[in-house]
This record gives C-alpha cells, sequence and structure tokens, in this order.
C-alpha cells in the first residue's frame, strides 16, 4: 500500500542466565544471589537485603547503576551485586553483614521490621563497611493490600503482552494500546513488559530483512504504533553477546551479528518508518527501559487528550507531524 494512501483512512476502535551463588532462577527465601553479567560481575559489592523478594531494592540499585555512563548494555560495570531476600531472621542478618564486612561492600536494605533495619543499620556501621547502610523504607509487614480494578487491569494487560509478544497473533494488535516495531534485539519485549506492567496492553512485531511486515499493522489506528531504533555498533555488540549465551559457533552467529548485516536491516526498517510518518521513530541506544517507556507514554497520552477521536471508532487518523526521538544511527 502507497505511503500516501496509509496517511488518511478509517480505523478500527482504539484500544540471561545469571551466574549464581545459589541458581538465580528462583532463589530459595533467605539465600542470595548474584545478578547477570552487566549489572553484576567484579568490582565494587552491593549487597541487597530483603524481608521480602528484595523487588526494591534490586530496582534501585540497577535505577542508580543506569545513572552512570560506563554501566550502559555495551559496557561493563565494575560492580557486583548479591540480591538476599526473605531475610526475617537475626541470625541470618548477622551472618550477611558478617560476609558484607569481609568483602567492603555497600549494604542497602529493605526491611520492614524496625528492629531489623536497625540491626542492619548498626551492625553494618559496627562492622566499619566504610559506607553509612542504606535503608530504603517498606510498607508494614505482612500488609494486606485490596486488590483494585487497576490491579486487574495491569494483569490483564500482562496476559494480553505475553501472548502478543514477537508478533504472535498478529489479528489481535487491534485490541492493543501500543504496537511496538524494531529490529531484533531493540528490546522490544523488555518493553513490552514493562509497559503492561503500567496497565498498557502492548503488541510487538519484529522486522525482519525482506520479511513484509503483517498487513494488520497498517491496518490498525496508526497512532498506536512505536518504531524503535538503535546504534548499529551497540546493536552488534548485543547480537554478540546473545548469540555467545546461546551457545552459537562462530559460523552460526556471524550472519546475526555481522556489522554489514546489521546495518542492512537497520536500513530496511528506517525505510519502512520513512514511509509510514506517523509512527514516531524513537532511539533507544544507551536508554534504560524506564526512559524509553516514559518517552511513549508522554507521546500516547499526549496523543489521547488532544485527539479524543482516537477512542472513537471508524475515525480518522489525526493530522500528525512526524516525531524522531534522537538519530537514527
Amino acid at each position: 500500500m502507497p505511503p500516501e494512501d496509509r496517511r488518511r483512512r478509517h480505523h478500527p476502535p482504539c484500544e540471561p542466565p545469571a551466574q549464581p551463588l545459589v541458581p538465580r532462577k528462583g532463589p530459595s527465601i533467605g539465600q542470595a544471589a548474584r545478578s547477570p553479567p552487566g549489572i553484576g560481575g567484579t568490582g565494587k559489592a552491593i549487597y541487597m537485603v530483603s524481608d521480602g523478594t528484595g523487588w526494591t531494592a534490586e530496582h534501585s540499585v540497577n535505577a542508580a547503576l543506569g545513572q552512570f555512563e560506563h554501566c550502559l548494555v555495551d559496557r561493563g560495570c565494575p560492580v557486583s551485586t548479591h540480591l538476599f531476600s526473605g531475610i526475617d531472621d537475626l541470625n541470618r542478618l548477622m551472618e550477611i553483614i558478617s560476609k558484607a564486612a569481609k568483602e567492603g561492600a555497600l549494604l542497602l536494605y529493605t526491611l520492614a521490621d524496625p528492629s531489623l533495619a536497625e540491626v542492619s543499620k548498626e551492625g553494618a556501621i559496627a562492622a566499619h563497611l566504610g559506607v553509612a547502610p542504606l535503608g530504603i523504607p517498606r510498607g508494614a509487614a505482612n500488609r494486606q493490600i485490596p486488590l483494585s480494578e487497576d490491579y486487574f487491569k495491569r494483569i490483564e494487560a500482562i496476559d494480553f503482552t505475553i501472548k502478543q509478544d514477537d508478533g504472535a497473533l498478529p489479528q489481535n494488535l487491534n485490541r492493543a494500546d501500543i504496537v511496538l516495531l524494531g529490529v531484533s534485539r531493540t528490546g522490544k519485549t523488555p518493553l513490552s513488559i514493562y509497559l503492561a506492567q503500567k496497565g498498557y496492553k502492548v503488541a510487538n512485531v519484529p522486522i525482519v530483512l525482506g520479511v513484509e511486515l503483517p498487513k494488520t499493522v497498517f491496518e490498525i489506528n496508526q497512532s498506536k504504533i512505536y518504531s524503535l531504533i538503535i546504534n548499529p555498533v551497540v546493536l552488534q555488540t548485543i547480537r554478540r553477546t546473545r548469540a555467545k549465551s546461546l551457545g552459537f559457533t562462530s559460523s552460526m552467529s556471524s550472519h546475526y551479528s555481522d556489522m554489514d548485516h546489521v546495518r542492512e536491516e537497520l536500513e530496511f526498517a528506517s525505510k519502512i518508518f520513512a514511509q509510514n510518518p506517523l509512527w514516531p521513530v524513537i532511539e533507544v541506544t544507551g536508554k534504560a527501559i524506564e526512559e524509553t517507556a516514559a518517552v511513549i507514554v508522554r507521546i500516547h497520552h499526549d496523543r489521547s487528550q488532544r485527539y479524543p477521536c482516537l477512542a472513537s471508532p471508524g475515525d480518522i487518523d489525526p493530522p500528525f507531524q512526524p516525531i524522531i526521538i534522537g538519530k537514527y544511527f
């Protein structure tokens, strides 16, 4: 379909394995797990202690590390993170503090029990860790949170997004709130899951060199679609790492991560994006998932507020101007 014919027409309604101290694949309560390469590894040790899952502590550390350029995806990050979840026993807590002292680690904790939190603080200082421990407040232990409508909306969004991963079920694209397009390893899946946790139904469709996109991509409301691009050097590095983790031989991974092929794929994608100016083009190189998601949500909300017709059936695409966030290469 010629690009000019896509701009105005009627649409349906808007709508790596870890390096564990113990297996990261579901660490036992009270045990530790080392973060995957790129976040963990050799270097300054960071101990994260929680009486729950450790989600808050782990994501706080990852967000903090993401502020440093040398911790980007294509560079090594000189820290070694250790997560200790389900810690509700004083003896176990003191054992962790002692181990942290031997490594000269930074201790970060999320403990709802005030007595355990105080022990963490005093024990760390007494052990001369060199850094005052950081406590992140968490709700009262065992507090029951009522299940709201928003909670079930997020669950539904996550279920939908998982089923729509990597181009699956293209006939359901009209049910998505957001559709992500990009070549392999541009972060479509983790970005989709992150947005789904915010309550958005997300579908992602891979762009493969020489393969046409599903027809439904051009039949849905075009304001739902977002294009992802990335620097070819960074993409090559990610693909090489991915191929190595999957055990590919040099001959098997050469085509997938070959620079000429990478550039050809990105050029193929950029031509598709240029033919569809209603799709915002977002540069993801060096950006955390949260940053890219914030850009998409901002555009999504802006379009919904300025053009209420997007939620109505049979509407014509509004006269958006092309949006390019960052550079193509």
